[in-house]
């Protein structure tokens, strides 16, 4: 099936395989440790998280895709790769946007849609980062999810520091790990099914899920927009762990202590300007899911 309208964008061979090459190495540089540790079965509490939560494996994360409405000239290989096409010029190809919204309508819809609601709605910044806190809340120590690292204020000083604050949490894939305990001292219950009408951008699961939506809209993203939503997920990860109950200093983390004033402080501060660097790539993602559904 051929591309219905010329494209916006055309990059030589030159340019677009340079572009490829330089997004392979950046990838490399944030995965080679994990690729380390993979081949000699070893674990990272923190690095980790952004290889198993997210289903995205290191040799995903390097394929770079250039978006929607740029054609590739001499690139055979991509026209007959999953949702691309022949372009214009003979041996060309481009991102097959009508056949990539005919199978992922619904995915585009919904990713557009809780990408828009979370922006229209004010952060809120009075969580402290308690989620990781409350998924060991009066947990027993055989459970605890990071076993071989230590609790910060031992079980019963983390118990503490829980009872002592509201939960506040906005976020359904943080609160469904809550221990029992925990439940049902958060601010409101949460579902799967009200997360849309939940989500918001002062929320640090949230801005690190902008890396979920990319990867899930697959090759309509640019490369380097993927990349950007990861290093950002990346940088998310060390505060979320660093203001959690675990005593990360062995692995060359300083505790942002929640349970005081000013680790309170120093968790706001860096949650505002996650929230900025977070909302300006739902604003980019937007672009490209609306993109797709208005046939660019």
């Amino acid at each position: 099936m051929a591309a219905s309208n010329p494209a916006a964008t055309t990059l030589t061979p030159l340019r677009w395989r340079a572009l490829e090459a330089s997004h392979a190495r950046r990838a490399d540089e944030y995965t080679a440790d994990h690729r380390r540790r993979r081949s000699r079965h070893e674990t990272h509490p923190v690095q980790d998280f952004l290889f198993t939560y997210y289903p995205t494996k290191p040799a995903q994360l390097r394929r770079w895709h250039p978006g929607v409405g740029v054609t590739l000239l001499d690139a055979p290989e991509r026209a007959s790769a999953r949702w691309y096409t022949r372009g214009h010029v003979p041996g060309s190809a481009v991102v097959d946007v009508a056949v990539y919204l005919e199978q992922r309508r619904d995915t585009v819809v919904y990713v557009h849609d809780l990408l828009g609601a979370t922006r229209s709605r004010p952060g809120q910044f009075g969580c402290f980062g308690l989620h990781e806190w409350a998924m060991v809340y009066r947990q027993d120590p055989a459970q605890v999810r990071h076993r071989s690292t230590p609790l910060r204020l031992g079980s019963e000083g983390t118990d503490s520091v829980v009872e002592s604050h509201q939960l506040r949490c906005t976020h359904f894939d943080a609160y469904r790990f809550f221990t029992p305990e925990a439940l049902g001292r958060n601010a409101e219950p949460l579902s799967r099914a009200d997360q849309p009408a939940r989500e918001q951008p002062g929320c640090l699961h949230a801005g690190m899920d902008v890396f979920k939506w990319a990867t899930k809209l697959g090759p309509v993203v640019p490369g380097e927009l993927l990349l950007d939503t990861f290093e950002l997920a990346w940088d998310i990860r060390e505060l979320d762990m660093r203001a959690s109950p675990y005593d990360l200093t062995d692995w060359g983390y300083e505790p942002v202590p929640i349970e005081t004033a000013a680790g309170k402080a120093t968790y706001v501060a860096a949650q505002r300007a996650f929230a900025e660097r977070s909302d300006a790539l739902r604003v980019r993602l937007l672009e490209v899911t609306g993109a797709v559904l208005h046939g660019a």
